[in-house]
């Protein structure tokens, strides 16, 4: 045996296949087969947020009388085939489906080389050597040949320049296929309708949002951006957009009614190029015109605005734990104890139509910029939001205040009894800014046991919910203020 070394960085090696053109479909004869070159009479494409997509595909085909094979190939290649529907629009009772199988044993360098062992095939190599031989195997990187002396010679395939086979095999296809075996009861043109789902395929929603320099309003701008990975493309396509998190453990009632309205007519909103309504528990959006959606392409499509939006930016210092329930630190001093000095930096403001945006707003990627002073947009915060109904509030975080510095220290600690312990905070709050006040946020989540009382407090506070209270000091510039506060805990001696 002689090994030729790999001399060349490794790269994909090009098939030459000689004596037979890549046409049709192997393994059924011509006169079985309906052309599968039918032109589209309309394609709907409906997208989920979790990454699928359900297709419809409606061409007329030219149907002989009684038992004939049809071919689709122009599907996806992440085709879910257990979701494949076929049905004939013109003559659905006289149609019938006898068999429906989906064939994606594709032409490619590892499927040929498999289908040729023990045959002879030639082989050239980058530095123009040509071996001919039985091809005994073509895994792991490389190709042993036998030649008629009885040597073998291991050739990797990263130095393989091309490689010629006497012809295609049967049942190696060019493109993933849907076969179906048809009976029909007349002979003629027929409209059928292909419906099936596919990954590969998903959508977000991505927002613009440009707030004013006095920070009191926003001009908001939502794009869908859409990627198609599926393994094949759509022209001109009906798109659908279905926003919210679909449960896709019983998939079969959500097909049918997306099946039922996906060539269903859109409630006209003139001058606008995206629909949007409510379907079943989820919101839908839809492009109102055909849209091509490329293989391998991320599109972007406008689809909500809104101009002059009412905002807020607030400061947030929250420095201790949250209360998770019952803790074998109940009375332990130092528990709780976080360090954190960040003042947080967020926004918010409503999805309403009095607040001027009157939309809802799928989940996505929020990016936040501001004018400087000479108009250009400079990026100040983005963030994640989840679906959000028309009429709520939005709010989310931008990132740490530069010049706004927290701190909290606790400064008594007692154990009053075996069920009962009393702490003292002192929070520390400076604003290092040259010429603003700031209302800055203080949220104190009651951390130790659900059971609390406030006993003293040098500031005014709101009792949030159950284990929270928020403090809401004005803070000059330059300034340093101080809150101090003391919380008893009382909780059952069985708990310890």
């Amino acid at each position: 045996m002689r090994q030729l070394s790999m001399r060349l960085p490794i790269r994909q090696f090009i098939l030459t296949l000689v004596l037979v053109a890549l046409v049709g479909v192997f393994g059924v004869s011509a006169q079985d087969d309906t052309p599968t070159d039918a032109p589209s009479d309309g394609v709907s494409v409906t997208v989920y947020n979790q990454g699928s997509a359900l297709v419809q595909d409606r061409r007329t085909l030219s149907l002989p009388e009684g038992t004939s094979m049809i071919n689709f190939t122009d599907v996806a290649a992440a085709i879910d085939a257990t979701s494949v529907s076929f049905n004939s629009l013109t003559d659905p009772d006289g149609t019938v489906v006898l068999e429906q199988n989906y064939v994606y044993d594709l032409v490619n360098s590892e499927a040929l080389l498999q289908r040729y062992l023990d045959e002879t095939i030639v082989l050239t190599t980058e530095d123009g050597a040509v071996f001919t031989g039985q091809l005994l195997s073509g895994r792991s990187g490389e190709v042993i040949l036998r030649n008629d002396a009885g040597e073998v010679t291991v050739i990797s395939l990263g130095n393989v320049r091309d490689i010629q086979f006497p012809e295609l095999p049967e049942g190696l296809i060019t493109r993933p296929t849907l076969r179906w075996l048809v009976n029909s009861a007349t002979g003629g043109d027929q409209q059928v309708e292909l419906t099936y789902l596919t990954g590969g395929m998903s959508w977000t929603a991505d927002y613009i949002v440009l707030l004013a320099q006095d920070e009191s309003s926003i001009d908001l701008n939502g794009w869908v951006t859409l990627n198609n990975n599926s393994g094949t493309a759509y022209r001109d396509a009906l798109l659908k957009l279905v926003a919210g998190d679909v449960n896709r453990i019983q998939p079969e009632v959500l097909e049918r009614q997306t099946m039922e309205m996906a060539y269903a007519e859109a409630a006209p909103m003139a001058d606008e190029s995206v629909a949007q309504r409510e379907f079943y528990e989820y919101q839908l959006y839809e492009i109102n015109r055909p849209v091509t959606i490329g293989m391998n392409e991320t599109k972007q499509v406008e689809f909500v605005t809104g101009a002059d939006v009412p905002a807020n930016t607030f400061y947030v210092y929250d420095s201790s734990p949250y209360f998770y329930g019952y803790s074998y630190f109940i009375s332990d001093q130092y528990y709780g104890q976080t360090g954190i000095t960040d003042v947080q930096n967020f926004i918010e403001f409503t999805t309403d139509e009095e607040g001027g945006l009157g939309a809802d707003l799928p989940a996505g990627r929020v990016r936040v910029y501001q004018e400087d002073t000479d108009g250009a947009a400079l990026l100040i915060g983005e963030n994640n939001i989840d679906h959000t109904a028309e009429g709520e509030m939005v709010e989310f975080y931008l990132g740490n205040a530069f010049d706004l510095v927290g701190e909290r220290t606790q400064v008594d600690f007692q154990i009053v009894s075996n069920s009962v312990v009393q702490e003292t905070y002192e929070i520390k709050l400076r604003n290092r800014k040259d010429d603003e006040t700031v209302e800055i946020r203080v949220p104190e989540h009651l951390f130790r046991w659900s059971n609390w009382e406030i006993l003293d407090a040098t500031a005014e506070y709101e009792k949030l919910n159950a284990s929270t209270i928020e403090f809401r000091p004005q803070v000059a510039p330059g300034e340093e203020v101080t809150i101090r506060y003391t919380v008893r805990y009382t909780w059952p001696e069985s708990q310890r």
